[in-house]
């Protein structure tokens, strides 16, 4: 019988061991595997941050303006967002490196077609593909490392991830300026693929499976209705000021997506609270630490990630830089982030977490400020100093809200407290671009007629004016006298227009630093208590 049994034991260890290229408890096993998490978790996060450079050449490539073109930043984030709650249910019934191997392929397969794209409609169909992917990608990855590290190395793994993550925030603009200025946009998405194609053999190779067990009733109707409530609520933000929309927010396809997203909000709230088994626990939002750090990071994501393509729209279409250099000029940010997230986690330990998210919800606020006095004439040296003051902030905010947050949350709620962190963070980001790209359209029209307006033909200043431009395009240039007042005409005109969009990126600016400070008011409420009475007795 004792045979019998240790035969049958050592035919479960080889059926393990065909599973994958290493076994399980192997010494090296959770080193390769976390090698091949944190190259997945670079690519999906670079292709969060590395589009950004390539809006201008791909608003030029498609003939199209920002109001149709944010849909390429904000489909990826919507899908990252729906299936950031989803992927842990799928990976706990179907398996988790079953599901991590089929987020990879969703991933490479939408880089491949993004990068095959004719249109707009199809580069954001592609998009939504790529995001599907990466928010299985992220979280699922997360969760391994948790779940094959000790907690004894837990930290060091978790830190590794981390550092993968921060490095796609700083070189993913630097990569794709250089993609895009040494062959062209698409590359940005084709270069996915080959490192899709290693990460996909890698997971087959080294990763084991696991299936969950204790498998949870899927919540269907909290799923349905977030799936509707996100995307219709963005569409009617960035719709309803849209140039081929001339009902605007009166539109009766704007409120029929205004009505179903409302309903399937409060269908998704409802359900959430009352069913057994809900998609995203929202009942841990009663906690009065989580729940307060939560507004603040939605706040926070709505000015923050809302403004991160309007930089890079401003330095090449308003000064003129080349995609490489408007991507160099991020890459300070995540090095100075990663400094001094550290910083921010010791001061959270030892004085007051309140103290670092306040300075950095203020720093964050007053480098908003500063962008909004940009102009044609800005000199480099002022765009930094308001992106090393951004990188300064974000390091002392992010960690020292994450200690804050799940202060009170008991360990077997952490894998749902972070499913909602980061959906919530998701949907801030997808609903600044909306509100912030639609606020640039409405502004620099209103911009554009103001200054338009203020043209006085028969003015003494406009009279100089153009005859200096007449002047010049004459005597230094060669026109004509009729094409000399022909062009003054239209170099004064394309003045005005790049006036008016730099006055729109700064009022842009201006709301996102509004919205960042007005986030920083339930800092206040935030309860750090708890924390100083479990340091006390360490300390004695």
């Amino acid at each position: 019988m004792e045979k019998r049994r240790t035969a049958s034991h050592r035919i479960r260890q080889l059926v393990r061991k065909s599973n994958s290229g290493f076994h399980p408890k192997h010494l090296n096993y959770k080193w390769f595997l976390l090698g091949n998490i944190m190259l997945g978790t670079f690519m999906a996060v670079l292709d969060a941050t590395i589009v950004n450079v390539g809006l201008p050449k791909i608003m030029a490539s498609f003939g199209v303006g920002l109001d149709k073109i944010e849909w390429v930043i904000t489909a990826y984030m919507l899908a990252m967002a729906v299936m950031l709650p989803t992927s842990g249910w799928l990976a706990d019934k179907f398996g988790y490196k079953r599901m991590y191997f089929i987020g990879l392929f969703l991933f490479t397969m939408g880089s491949m077609l993004c990068g095959m794209s004719s249109n707009e409609d199809m580069l954001i169909i592609s998009r939504i593909i790529q995001g599907l992917g990466a928010g299985t990608i992220q979280p699922l990855g997360m969760a391994i490392i948790t779940r094959e590290f000790p907690p004894s190395q837990r930290g060091v793994a978790l830190g590794f991830w981390a550092i993968s993550a921060a490095a796609s925030v700083s070189f993913g603009p630097l990569i794709g300026g250089f993609l895009i200025d040494s062959f062209n946009w698409q590359l940005i998405f084709d270069v996915n693929i080959p490192f899709g194609i290693l990460a996909m053999l890698f997971t087959i190779v080294i990763q084991s499976e696991y299936i969950n067990k204790k498998l949870r009733k899927f919540d269907w109707i909290g799923f349905i209705s977030v799936t509707l409530f996100l995307p219709l609520t963005l569409y009617a933000l960035s719709e309803g000021n849209a140039a081929t929309n001339s009902a605007g927010w009166h539109a009766p396809y704007i409120l029929a997506c205004a009505a179903i997203a409302l309903i399937s909000f409060a269908v998704f709230i409802t359900a959430e609270l009352t069913v057994k088994e809900p998609l995203l626990d929202l009942r841990l939002l009663m906690n009065h630490n989580f729940g307060i750090s939560n507004i603040i990071l939605i706040i926070f994501s709505i000015g923050m990630f809302g403004s991160t393509f309007l930089m890079p729209v401003y330095l090449q279409n308003s000064l003129g830089y080349t995609a490489l250099q408007a991507g160099s000029v991020f890459l300070p940010v995540g090095i100075i982030q990663g400094i001094t997230a550290p910083i921010s986690g010791r001061i959270s330990d030892r004085i007051n977490p309140k103290l670092p998210i306040f300075a950095g919800v203020v720093l964050l606020a007053f480098s908003f400020y500063l962008n909004s006095k940009l102009s044609y004439l800005t000199e480099l040296n002022f765009i930094m100093l308001s992106l090393y003051i951004r990188g300064f902030a974000m390091g002392l905010m992010f960690t020292a809200l994450s200690t804050v947050s799940l202060l009170d949350i008991p360990r077997e709620k952490m894998a749902q407290a972070s499913a909602i962190t980061n959906s919530i963070r998701q949907l801030g980001g997808s609903l600044g671009v909306a509100l912030l790209a639609t606020l640039l359209t409405t502004r620099v029209g209103y911009h554009g007629q103001a200054f338009g307006g203020a043209l006085r033909q028969g003015s003494e200043v406009y009279q100089k004016t153009m005859n200096n431009i007449k002047f010049h395009l004459q005597h230094d240039v060669g026109s004509s006298p009729a094409n000399a007042s022909r062009q003054g005409q239209a170099i004064l005109l394309s003045n005005l227009n790049k006036q008016a969009y730099i006055q729109g990126i700064n009022d842009d600016f201006l709301l996102a630093g509004i919205i960042t400070l007005i986030g920083g008011i339930p800092i206040f409420f935030l309860n750090t208590k708890k924390q100083k009475n479990q340091t006390l007795p360490a300390n004695e």
